[in-house]
């Protein structure tokens, strides 16, 4: 289950965060941490794509990289 949010440049989804065996995060300080952080990390992304396209870069590349950063983010804490 997604919750919209708006912001400007438009809604995104905040997503109702789950522990690894499915349960949903019921603390609701986690949960606000949680998705202060989803709301940060989206501008800021957008700001980087906004600055590479004004600077002339190709957006599907620079789509391409920010995947590649998130699919490489390592677990310092191993799997649980």
């Amino acid at each position: 289950m997604l919750m919209t949010e708006k912001k400007a440049g438009g809604d995104f989804a905040v997503p109702v965060w789950k522990q690894p065996d499915g349960q949903p995060v019921s603390c609701l300080e986690k949960v606000k941490v949680l998705n202060q952080n989803v709301i940060e990390i989206r501008q800021l992304a957008q700001d980087a794509l906004e600055d590479a396209i004004l600077m002339g870069c190709d957006e599907a590349q620079v789509r391409a990289v920010f995947y590649d950063l998130v699919a490489k983010l390592e677990n310092p804490y191993g799997k649980k």
